[in-house]
């Protein structure tokens, strides 16, 4: 199924994962550091910073589970 030299889906589907995660975990850390005037009505379970910890997990697992590999 894999040609020599190609590479997995998988693997950029993991790295895109590991982006998202830095980008809005880092939104959801300033959100905590500077609150909205008016807060949305479950502002105090920080989503975005769960959210964010949860892609950055996927994406790394995706990204060393598929990672492309040199074989001699």
């Amino acid at each position: 199924m894999h040609r020599v030299g190609m590479i997995s889906i998988w693997f950029f589907i993991g790295v895109l994962l590991l982006i998202y995660g830095v980008l809005i975990l880092g939104a959801g850390i300033y959100d905590l550091s500077n609150p909205a005037a008016h807060p949305v009505v479950l502002a105090s379970l920080h989503a975005g910073i769960w959210w964010g910890v949860l892609l950055i997990a996927m994406g790394v697992v995706y990204s060393l589970r598929f990672m492309p590999r040199r074989k001699k």
